[in-house]
């Protein structure tokens, strides 16, 4: 940007935070403003420039033409969004120059924003970075979800116990969207079917009785990188209708009109009720139907402004992010029958080829299941037309293998079991043109072991597509310092084709860049230390080895073979007077969901080795444990650019994918990890010599459990197991609260250790030793952490999102980009 033009935008800046100081905030004093007052105008000021580029994008997008790509998703976990737009739209000095010139503190201000609590984890975040990329590659590429207005749940810490509180991420408004009343959806739910005749006598079912859900769009701009493309995230809020209200009101019953307005609002309050009691399951079922028919009611009509609807797949794609969207296929199916008037074999052409399908797991209970019943219940014309998708596809079926009832057992959308449900993932798989893993292990897994079936009755609907992480955001914003010194000797070409990052391998033996490599991660461990002392008041040594586990708390990730080889090194020193040659700080952030008993307890299993380990004097000195609490996208913004090693050790077999590991290797972090997931393709770029691979395989693991895998022959011939169950059953670990860990120990043994943290106990503590002689070997070390960085090229989500596009979507990025 030229002197002129940055002059120019400073001035437009600070006119415009003036005006919504005055006229939005109400306050002409600058000196008394809030952080919060400056950070609403601020954040006013510079979306009048991405609104003007998201309407410049529509005009574009619609005068072209142009394929349009909807991401349905129930997480979306955006992070922050301030810096991160000022990045994309290539603005950070002149809004820094305005925010100056009205005495006010940028950085602050960047601190002052609160996480969107719209996700959960990676599905979230995932979302998140593709939708960053769609618009960075210049795709009309939106998302649709829901506006939870209280998100999943804000965690600390009791006696090291998780506690949960409601995280209100709108406490202070929410100025970065737009809220569209004008574009309400009305959602029908509830009531009957009437079984009718038409007047030519065929037959027509018609939807009666309902009640009326109105959603209303609340939009967030979606910045490309480069300032050319705004596209925006769509989330919607539930609302009551004000004309059912009113009709109960106007029988005299106010009081129920109020409980209906509460009741109906309730859809959109928080991400992932607990389905544990019915309501709460059937509160999440209408979650999920309610965001996926706002947003194919808001697809549908945009299509109709310019096309036909018998033309919907070709300038249309719908991407159902995991199984959470399935009801978008008898959704469409009922639109286009019931309101469009269309027959059920157009509707079906239609509907498949115009959704496609992303599964997430390998895990069969993560699999969504719904009671048929329940079904019914709330949306009884979706039941009918999944009955009638599953009798044709079985009838295809029964054609293709006759006599084969176990697979038509397998295949049917209909669990015959004593509690009949519809099972999603099979729905999304025969309503959907293409059905994608997320890493090439996962689909080889899927296509496999979890779906053989409908892998060979379907040749060539399933695919590939390895997950990636925007660079923006996991690089360029969150590790500036990086950032400027990888630009300094490559240029920039990095941001948007990352690829351009094996350019740094010609820098391998240039020991004043591994020494500039090494400055800057211990200046962002010097910075996490600080955050880590103001959140926990535990001080760390950025001197250390600082390893992170940081993802959700399941015991398929095994953040609890982490904690055991952290208390069997407590046992090593205090016992045995075993010395680390590399002092370590083991940095754990997750949270467990509410009701997951078991990951609760790990985490208190932690939060005590934490408080042991870091309170005595014999071993504090080599080892520190942390906790840190509430993680989320700005929390781990700040670990990963710190991290020296990243703990990647599902059991092989059940991790996805996994973008954590992408992160962290793509700022340095060396990665221990099992053959799993990503990890696989990981290895396969920055080189065996450069990752520490460790434990047993994917089909290892399914060999050892079917010749009967038993945790007592490791516990009896290894004499640190023994130690280390022994101790957790005697109660060393529960300061004082007696038998506290009985738990964990039973899991292990009696119970099976079904992840099989015991068989991968003696291949984790010895590459956990090798880790620990390597970490002192300084230029190796340092060498070894540019190539994960120079090497993670293929892992950028602009390449998942062009493979996407070129192989499910059909469209054409508009900026150009070399698939690897």
């Amino acid at each position: 940007m030229s002197t002129d033009a940055h002059a120019k935008l400073v001035r437009r800046l600070k006119k415009s935070i003036n005006y919504h100081l005055t006229y939005t905030i109400g306050s002409k004093d600058v000196n008394s403003l809030t952080q919060e007052e400056q950070y609403t105008a601020l954040v006013y000021a510079v979306k009048e420039l991405t609104t003007d580029l998201q309407l410049e994008t529509e005009a574009r997008v619609k005068d072209n033409g142009t394929k349009r790509v909807y991401y349905l998703s129930l997480e979306f976990l955006i992070g922050r969004l301030l810096g991160n737009n000022l990045h994309n739209l290539g603005v950070m000095k002149a809004c820094k120059d305005a925010a100056e010139s009205l005495g006010f503190n940028l950085s602050d201000l960047f601190e002052t924003e609160l996480d969107p609590a719209l996700g959960n984890g990676g599905l979230g975040r995932l979302a998140a970075c593709f939708l960053d990329s769609m618009a960075t590659l210049d795709i009309a590429g939106y998302g649709y979800g829901i506006n939870y207005e209280y998100g999943l749940f804000k965690q600390s810490f009791v006696g090291g116990q998780q506690r949960e509180q409601p995280d209100h991420w709108m406490m202070h408004g929410a100025p970065w969207q737009t809220e569209r009343p004008q574009e309400a959806v009305r959602i029908p739910i509830y009531g009957r079917v009437d079984h009718t005749l038409s007047s030519d006598g065929e037959y027509r079912p018609v939807w009666v009785g309902w009640r009326t859900i109105v959603g209303v769009p609340h939009d967030m701009p979606v910045v490309g990188y480069g300032r050319k493309t705004v596209n925006y995230l769509r989330l919607y809020s539930a609302r009551s209708s004000d004309t059912f209200d009113m009709e109960i009101f106007n029988q005299g019953d106010y009081i129920q009109a109020v409980q209906q307005k509460i009741q109906t609002e309730t859809v959109s309050k928080v991400l992932y009720p607990s389905d544990s009691v019915d309501a709460g399951k059937e509160l999440r079922l209408i979650q999920e139907y309610f965001f996926v028919a706002c947003a194919l009611r808001d697809i549908v009509k945009r299509h109709l402004e310019d096309h036909d609807i018998k033309t919907l797949p070709e300038h249309v794609a719908i991407q159902l992010n995991d199984t959470h969207p399935a009801l978008a296929v008898p959704d469409l199916m009922r639109m286009l029958m019931d309101e469009h008037d269309l027959s059920w074999d157009e509707a079906w052409h239609i509907t498949t080829n115009t959704l496609a399908f992303t599964n997430h797991t390998l895990l069969p209970e993560a699999l969504e299941r719904w009671p048929v019943d329940l079904v019914e219940h709330v949306l009884p014309r979706h039941l009918e037309i999944i009955y009638e998708i599953n009798s044709r596809f079985l009838d295809e079926v029964k054609a293709a293998y006759p006599g084969d009832d176990t697979r038509l057992q397998k295949m049917s959308i209909i669990e015959e079991t004593p509690i009949r449900q519809v099972r999603m993932a099979n729905l999304s798989i025969i309503g959907s043109h293409s059905v994608n893993g997320v890493a090439a292990l996962h689909t080889k897994l899927l296509k496999a072991g979890l779906v053989p079936e409908f892998n060979e009755f379907y040749p060539g609907k399933f695919n590939n597509k390895t997950n990636g992480v925007t660079q923006r955001r996991w690089v360029m914003s969150c590790n500036p310092r990086l950032s400027e010194a990888i630009t300094a000797v490559i240029g920039d070409q990095w941001v948007t084709h990352l690829s351009a990052m094996r350019d740094l391998e010609k820098l391998t033996d240039d020991s004043a860049f591994l020494d500039l490599l090494k400055s800057i991660k211990h200046q962002n461990k010097a910075d996490l230390s600080k955050f880590i002392y103001d959140t926990t008041r535990v001080k760390t040594d950025p001197n250390s080895m600082f390893d992170v586990q940081i993802k959700r708390i399941h015991e398929y990730k095994r953040q609890l073979l982490n904690a055991l080889h952290i208390a069997h090194l407590y046992l090593s020193i205090v016992e045995d007077g075993a010395q680390l040659h590399s002092p370590r700080t083991f940095i754990f952030s997750g949270k467990a969901a509410p009701g997951y008993y078991i990951a609760k307890l790990i985490v208190k299993f932690i939060n005590n080795l934490a408080t042991i380990i870091n309170a005595d004097p014999r071993v504090r000195d080599q080892i520190r444990v942390v906790f840190i609490p509430d993680y989320k996208v700005s929390v781990a913004e700040r670990i990963i650019p710190a991290a020296d090693l990243s703990e990647q050790i599902s059991t092989a077999g059940y991790e996805a994918s996994g973008t954590g590991n992408m992160k962290l290797a793509m700022n340095g972090a060396l990665t221990v990890g099992t053959l799993d997931g990503a990890n696989v393709e990981m290895l396969e770029e920055v080189g065996e010599d450069n990752i520490y691979i460790f434990g047993l395989k994917a089909n290892e693991v399914l060999d050892l459990r079917a010749q009967g895998y038993n945790p007592y022959d490791y516990y009896h011939n290894d004499t640190r197991l023994k130690r280390l169950l022994d101790a957790i059953r005697n109660d060393v670990f529960c300061r004082g609260e007696q038998g506290l860990f009985i738990p964990i120990y039973d899991l292990l043994l009696t119970a099976g250790d079904f992840y099989m943290n015991l068989a991968d106990f003696d291949a984790y503590t010895k590459i956990q030793s090798q880790i620990d002689v390597d970490f002192l070997k300084d230029n190796e070390w340092q060498r070894k952490s540019l190539l994960n960085v120079a090497r993670m090229g293929k892992f950028s989500s602009d390449r998942t999102i062009a493979e996407y596009a070129r192989d499910i979507w059909n469209v054409t990025p508009g900026n150009s980009f070399a698939l690897n």
